[in-house]
Order: structure tokens, then sequence, then C-alpha cells
């Protein structure tokens, strides 16, 4: 005997095959568990999911850091690597380009020479790698861009409630957000695939956006050859003003926030 089937059933039965396929696309799908193949943090609390994200960036040992970062009322942008013993990268703001290498303690400062303005020795000084002395009043400041554990710390804070946002991608990586006060304190996105690392960091206040990528992969840090490098004594060089070009630079030390209820675009 032929089964029969009402036209009626056929339709019913097409339109939740197209339903689920279009659900399953963003990743929840009929009968689909949206966590199948993740690292599972997406299960927990958004407390927890914070905890997860901040404690396998403080073990790190690498991080590729770029994007906004507003302090001081300066807006900076940022391309840094990073790791525990130094980092390397270009800074630019409103004002200023200038790039940042640090290998252990010894920080290099280069830039060309309009960044050096009327200092007397501006034209010696363009596109070297200028030796940044550690009693200079503008050394903590610099070094703040290159300290890997400075800037995750005090990037990686939300401020207000938590909850747990959608699920979503990074790039090609699998990700889900946690928002602080509806967003108004902050939004991190972390990867549900491997290591929950933090992806995204959208700061509260719009005081900046950064993405962190390249967890825990090596990159060489060497200090420049001797002949690409000036080394200006005990401090850097005055303008005709008379201030050192470094001393208006506000670093991201003021960045640093202790979490909840704190303001990290605060000095």
């Amino acid at each position: 005997m032929t089964a029969y089937f009402p036209a009626a059933r056929l339709r019913r039965a097409a339109f939740i095959g197209v339903l689920c396929a279009g659900l399953a696309v963003t990743g929840t799908g009929c009968g689909e568990d949206p966590d199948e193949g993740t690292n599972g943090i997406g299960k927990l609390s958004a407390d927890k999911i914070e905890a997860k994200a901040k404690a396998a960036a403080g073990e790190a040992e690498s991080v590729h850091l770029s994007g906004t970062l507003v302090t001081g009322g300066k807006s900076f942008t940022l391309d840094m690597r990073l790791k525990s013993d130094g980092g390397s990268g270009e800074v630019k703001s409103q004002d200023d380009t200038f790039q940042l290498l640090r290998v252990g303690e010894q920080l290099y400062l280069k830039a060309n020479a309009a960044f050096w303005g009327q200092s007397d020795s501006a034209g010696k000084l363009g596109d070297k790698y200028v030796k940044v002395p550690e009693g200079d009043p503008s050394y903590k400041q610099f070094r703040g861009f290159t300290d890997m554990d400075v800037l995750l710390d005090g990037l990686l804070g939300l401020q207000g409630k938590l909850a747990k946002g959608s699920y979503t991608k990074v790039g090609h990586t699998r990700a889900v957000q946690v928002t602080a006060d509806a967003g108004k304190g902050g939004k991190l996105s972390v990867s549900l695939e491997g290591t929950p690392y933090p992806l995204i960091m959208e700061r509260a206040g719009g005081a900046g956006r950064v993405e962190l990528a390249e967890w825990g992969k090596p990159f060489p840090l060497v200090a420049p050859a001797q002949d690409q490098t000036v080394d200006y004594g005990s401090q850097l060089p005055t303008t005709k003003d008379g201030e050192a070009k470094g001393t208006q630079t506000k670093g991201p030390e003021s960045t640093k926030g202790s979490g909840q209820g704190s303001n990290p675009t605060q000095p």
C-alpha cells in the first residue's frame, strides 16, 4: 500500500526543516547543543566566565594587543606585541607616532625628527632608537605601553553588574560575550575554543576597544644594533621650552583599575 501524506503535513515538515537549518547557522539549531565542540565556558555564569578569561590572560606568555585606548583625556592607537620580559610595537596619538622596544628593563624609543620638536638634537635622533634612561621622568610612562601585566590588568576590568550575552564570532573563533551594566560598563568577548582567552575588550564609557590575539605565540625581542642606537645619558633631550619630550605622554599605567566600581579612565 502506498503511504498517503496530506499536502498540509508535507508543507509543515518542509517549513520546520528550513527553520531548523536557519537557526543552526546562529548556533541554536533545533535539537542541537550550542556548546558542542566548545571549551564549555558558555555554560558558566557571567562572573565565572570573566574570572576564567582573566586567569587565562594572567597565565599566558605573550599576546598581540591592538586597538584604541583613551586615558588621561588622550586617545592612543596601539599595536603591541607583549610578553613578560618586554614588548615591541607602535603607539600613535593625535600629536605623535613612536615605536617602543623593551628588552628586560632596557627601553628604547624610536620616532621621526618631528617627534622631538625643537630639540637641538632632533636631527640626530630621528628614526634612531633612543635609549630611555630609567631615571628619566618619562621612563615609567613609556614603559607602561610595553608591560603586559600593566596593560592587561588595566584593560580587562568590567564595571557593574555582569550578564552573559550571546554567542558570536571573533574572526573565525567562536566566542561568548560578557557585558557589564547592560554594556555601559564594558563588553568582553571570550573564546569558546581551546583556552578561554579574552579576544575583544570594549572599555566602559567609550574608553577604547582592543583586540587580543596570538596568545602564547613566541616572538623575538632583541636590542637594536649599536649603530642604530643613541644613548643620550641620564635624561631624554629637552625641547627649547625646557621640557623633556615624553613628559607630556600619559602612559597606560593610568588605565589600571580594580574591577567593578573603579574607573580606569581616570589617572
